[in-house]
């Protein structure tokens, strides 16, 4: 019979192999806190993310708002005169 190896496991295995062999015996882990402290790290930095590329989009919408505003303001102003 053969056994699927999924991509999770070789992830596992190619960062650290005894972390996956204790892993596969069923063994958690020691350092529960410093990885659940890795994680809210990393939703953190997740929704941070998310915030910047929001902002950054704002600001795009901003600008191209602006440079409209713009082209309409000289184009009235040109056809006024």
């Amino acid at each position: 019979m053969k056994k699927t190896i999924n991509a999770s496991d070789l992830g596992n295995f190619l960062y650290c192999r005894r972390a996956w062999w204790y892993r596969k015996q069923g063994m958690d882990s020691e350092n529960q806190a410093a990885m659940a402290a890795g994680t809210r790290r990393h939703t953190q930095h997740g929704r941070q993310v998310f915030t910047v590329r929001l902002l950054r989009f704002a600001g795009w919408l901003l600008f191209l708002a602006g440079l409209v505003a713009l082209v309409l303001f000289l184009t009235m102003d040109l056809a006024g005169a």
